[in-house]
Order: C-alpha cells, then structure tokens, then sequence
C-alpha cells in the first residue's frame, strides 16, 4: 500500500471548481467573461456561476464573501494567496492579448522555466493570480522527477 493514499472507495465525482470569495462579485465576473473566456451560467448579486464555452468541464463561482451560507468566522474576501492556473496553447500570443494590448499589470513577466512552462502572471480581483501557461519540455534536472501518474 502507498503511504497517503486512502484504500476506502470514494464516491464517484460529478463535478468539482473553485468558488471564489470576492467583495465585488460583479468587478471579479466582469474580469472573468471579459479577460478569460468565461460565460455566466447562473448570476444573482451575490453568487455567479462561470463556464467556459469551449470546455464546458471548466467552472468558476464568484461568491460574495459576507452572503450567509458562508459559516460566520470564514467570511473573509481573497486577498491574494491563490493562483489559478490557465493552460493554452499558445502563451505568447495570450501575453500579446492580456498584457501589451490589453493592458493588465504583469505581475510575473513571460518566462521559460526549467521545470517545462513558459508563462506568465496577472492579478484579478481581491489579488487572486493567474497564470497563463503552455507546457514545454523541461530540462533533463526536471524530468527525471515526473511520474507515469
């Protein structure tokens, strides 16, 4: 048996995203649809729900940090300390879209990493971050510490 892995069964999963805690659940949807492709599958003021047309398995929820199906004690909005994660398949052009002629602050300039992405980083709303990545071979040092998996 591997250490750390459970052996009971777990339920099949139907579906799993991230939800988001922001102040201004509007400002954080309008960055979403406007920057990143997203669409608004379901929008009240205090809750909207996003979906990627083109892979519909994508999800991200905005929620209004103070609504009351938050537990009192954890309604506190982001402020950084989150990245979420975007592969494409063409970074480069996406810095060209995003940063030269949208705009956005950079807040990690486009790069090569060894360990096999090029990227780079913007801020959304509340400081969450978001990186922009196409993989690319890594070197031979990080390679060798991929897995089959």
């Amino acid at each position: 048996m591997t250490e750390g892995r459970t052996t009971m069964p777990v339920t099949k999963l139907s579906g799993f995203y991230p939800v988001l805690a922001t102040r201004d659940v509007a400002a954080a949807r309008d960055f979403y649809t406007r920057h990143l492709g997203f669409e608004v599958t379901f929008e009240a003021d205090w809750y909207v729900s996003l979906r990627r047309p083109d892979t519909p398995q994508y999800e991200l929820a905005l929620l209004d940090h103070a609504h009351p199906t938050v537990p009192t004690g954890h309604r506190v909005a982001l402020q950084g300390g989150l990245l979420l994660n975007f592969e494409v398949e063409d970074v480069d052009a996406e810095y060209q879209r995003l940063v030269a002629e949208g705009r956005l602050p950079e807040v990690l300039p486009l790069r090569t990493e060894e360990f096999g992405q090029r990227h780079f980083i913007v801020a959304a709303p509340d400081g969450v971050l978001i990186d922009i990545i196409t993989v690319v071979p890594p070197s031979e040092e990080y390679a060798a510490q991929y897995t089959d998996a």
